[in-house]
């Protein structure tokens, strides 16, 4: 059976940071790249919360401190109540059964020398849910579920598609029914129709068992599609979190509106006329972050603050709309980008190609 929904969080993550060392090398001494600095989101019961940003932004360290297969620096991570960042291997083993994880490449996620059948089976097995014809009963169960046909079961991975294999991944996750997936770029992966496919599969799966979901991805169209909360990350942190009509309606931080109008529209004459902020540079290394706001090396609206201040996530025009940006006003919300970069002259305007602040 799932598990009760109550009006509680499924999962409360507060101020998350995962550093890993990098040792010594090649350079002299060594270094710590902050993967996750300071994140901090909630997921509850039945959401699902899409986790976006470009690639380096941190967004699989999440995931994999939240089910703890990387142990997080410092943070709390508290599952169905119960604080899991600390606990001993032998503790945490019972909570095991209500988070799983769908890794993003299908090719490299399953056991060859396993048996689909013996794959889905696994995690029941471990955990003592089922076993004879009762395990056998409901891996086909899981499988056709997912949309593969139960005779499949014999078959071993590099004898299955890309699409099929994801199939296989989302019926290991899902056998336990656990309170909580972690979907890392499950589809990115994959062709454009496949990509669909797995995903109408998550959304039917998720309204049938009522799990909540951490879908971690880079692809705006498809964070569009399923999310019903969206997440922003941008070097380790988290900048910009609201719904997901919020945040395609009416965009706040400069990098989030870059993004967006950065992600074609099936309409040539609109993408023709939509406008567009352009980021200057590279995202910066993890290594050696920018002082104040992370986002100023590439903001074309930064001001001399943003280079000194880290700005706190904090809500804007509405409580639920949260924004780390010193530009934004609580109660007006984003400034115009066009204005303010044309106010700090020509360099910060560079940043631009014209117009508007968002995108049409």
């Amino acid at each position: 059976m799932t598990s009760p929904r109550t009006d509680a969080p499924v999962l409360e993550v507060t101020d998350l940071v995962k550093h890993f060392s990098t040792g010594s090398g090649f350079r002299s001494g060594s270094g710590v790249v902050r993967a996750v600095d300071g994140v901090s989101f909630t997921i509850g019961p039945g959401e699902i919360l899409g986790l976006v940003g470009e690639s380096g932004s941190g967004k699989s360290t999440v995931g994999r401190c939240v089910t703890r297969l990387v142990e997080p620096t410092s943070g709390s991570i508290k599952l169905l109540g119960t604080e899991i960042s600390s606990l001993s291997r032998r503790a945490m083993r019972p909570l095991r059964r209500q988070v799983h994880i769908v890794f993003q490449d299908p090719y490299s996620s399953l056991n060859p020398r396993m048996t689909i059948g013996q794959i889905v089976a696994e995690p029941m097995r471990l955990h003592g849910t089922a076993k004879g014809a009762a395990l056998d009963e409901r891996v086909d169960e899981m499988l056709e579920k997912c949309g593969l046909r139960s005779e499949l079961r014999d078959r071993f991975p590099h004898e299955m598609s890309g699409g099929q294999r994801q199939r296989v991944g989302l019926a290991r996750a899902l056998a336990l029914e656990p309170s909580l997936v972690i979907a890392d770029e499950p589809v990115s992966a994959l062709d454009v129709s496949v990509q669909a496919s797995i995903l109408n599969l998550i959304t039917d799966l998720q309204r049938d068992l009522g799990f909540s979901c951490l879908f971690i991805t880079h692809d705006l169209s498809v964070v569009e599609y399923i999310s019903d909360a969206i997440a922003v990350m941008y070097l380790g942190k988290i900048v910009e979190r609201t719904s997901r009509e919020k945040l395609f309606r009416d965009p706040q931080m400069p990098y989030t509106q870059s993004l967006l109008t950065a992600a074609p529209v099936p309409d040539p004459v609109a993408q023709r006329e939509r406008t567009r902020v352009v980021l200057r540079g590279d995202l910066p290394s993890p290594l050696d972050p920018p002082s104040g706001c992370p986002f100023h090396t590439r903001c074309p609206v930064a001001v001399e603050r943003c280079t000194v201040e880290v700005p706190p996530l904090v809500g804007v025009t509405e409580p639920d709309h949260l924004v780390a940006c010193h530009l934004v006003d609580r109660e007006t919300g984003a400034p115009d980008i066009a204005a303010a970069a044309a106010a700090q002259g020509a360099e910060a305007g560079a940043g631009l190609q014209t117009g508007a602040r968002r995108p049409a």
